[in-house]
């Protein structure tokens, strides 16, 4: 492994700076979901403008104890208090969250100079939602989702392409039932965070952690 370094130019350019709206308690929604809610609706009006191409990704990262590892999924809602997301349960995030059952969320929404954090505990969703959210899927989806051991080792691309055809034929002419290893989490938040790039880094950060009857507001520095 070579010890040179190759920096990018842009990487030691400090001259970039935030210019967006303000955070402040006094605005801010005593219920972080209310906030949520509305900064999620302005990620879709960037998507509409061209600016943000999926307002739903986020940043997964689970823990097997030993060490982080992170991925892109999509938030598919925010409903019983929780944000869910659904995957195979064989695959690397599955496993890790079945031994350590936290997490932690991050939307980068960097249009609008946004940022939101999300930690908390996690647990599958009920196997009927599951199903229900599943048939909801494209059939090219639900095909793949039988197709792919998620996280395994394969031995080409071509190996994954066979196995897609062989889901097709399986289900030709019929509905794609979903697989017993495939589903959904929840993360029902014990902390969130709300990030707004300020000018000179001086950024407003909010976090919400949950107290009996409602949600206490605290102000982080930068």
């Amino acid at each position: 492994m070579s010890d040179a370094t190759h920096p990018h130019p842009s990487l030691a350019d400090e001259r970039i700076d935030y210019r967006a709206d303000r955070l402040l308690e006094s605005e801010a929604p005593a219920d972080p979901y209310v906030l949520f809610d509305a900064w999620l609706t302005d990620a879709f009006a960037a998507k509409t403008a061209g600016l943000l191409p999926e307002p739903t990704a986020m940043v997964l990262a689970t823990t097997d104890g030993r060490r982080p590892s992170s991925r892109t999924v999509l938030l598919k809602a925010v409903e019983q208090g929780g944000f869910v997301f659904y995957t195979n349960y064989g695959s690397r995030k599955g496993t890790e969250l079945a031994a350590n059952p936290y997490a932690a969320l991050h939307f980068g929404w960097y249009p609008q100079q946004r940022q939101v954090r999300v930690e908390g505990p996690v647990s599958r969703v009920d196997r009927d939602e599951t199903e229900r959210y599943f048939a909801s899927r494209p059939r090219g989806s639900q095909l793949g989702a039988w197709a792919s051991a998620q996280s395994s080792e394969i031995a080409s691309a071509d190996e994954l392409d066979a196995s897609y055809r062989a889901a097709e034929e399986r289900f030709a002419g019929s509905e794609v039932p979903c697989p017993e290893g495939w589903g959904g989490f929840r993360l029902t938040p014990d902390l969130l965070e709300f990030w707004q790039g300020r000018p000179s880094r001086l950024h407003d950060r909010l976090r919400y952690t949950p107290v009996p009857g409602g949600w206490a507001r605290t102000r982080l520095a930068p």
